[in-house]
């Protein structure tokens, strides 16, 4: 026997506000997890990343593909290893995070001369004008999350965030991502 699922509304504990729901789906009780930092912190990464691609995809970019072109904008020559762990990416996934922009003549290895196995990365000429037409589409991008968030929503979020980050013990290897 097939059991209907129930339409619930529930609101979120503390606040009378609904989470959001796709369109034409059932209502799910997902208490209590909008109370949950983890939690509301991923759903709200999922809603910035979509808006972050939408924003984009004019220039096929990913949001770490961004990240790892601006570190290497900003300090060229820096090792593989250094970049990875500095944006808390694993290792085997910035091999081919950096397979992907090289293709892509974005970005290019050397060979660094004191350890054969390590590659500096530095950006092409192509990569640093993309990078120049990218910022425009971020500056775009974050300004409809800063819309999104109200006139110092944007700041207070960010400077949270940093509370955050300054107060939890840090990711020191590539083996805790």
């Amino acid at each position: 026997m097939k059991r209907a699922l129930r339409r619930r509304t529930r609101a979120k504990a503390g606040t009378g506000r609904r989470m959001p729901q796709a369109p034409a789906a059932p209502e799910i009780d997902v208490t209590p997890l909008p109370d949950i930092v983890g939690y509301m912190l991923r759903r709200a990464h999922l809603v910035v990343v979509k808006n972050f691609i939408t924003v984009c995809a004019e220039l096929d970019i990913r949001p770490a593909q961004y990240t790892i072109l601006t570190v290497i904008e900003n300090n060229p020559g820096l090792k593989q290893i250094d970049v990875s762990l500095a944006l808390g990416i694993k290792r085997t996934n910035m091999v081919a995070l950096i397979d992907i922009l090289e293709k892509r003549d974005l970005v290019r290895r050397v060979t660094v001369k004191s350890d054969r196995r390590s590659y500096a990365l530095h950006l092409t000429p192509k990569g640093k004008a993309f990078m120049s037409r990218l910022r425009a589409r971020v500056a775009r991008h974050e300004d409809e999350i800063g819309a999104a968030l109200g006139s110092n929503g944007r700041a207070q979020l960010l400077s949270q965030l940093h509370v955050l980050l300054e107060r939890l013990p840090p990711i020191v290897s590539d083996d805790e991502i």
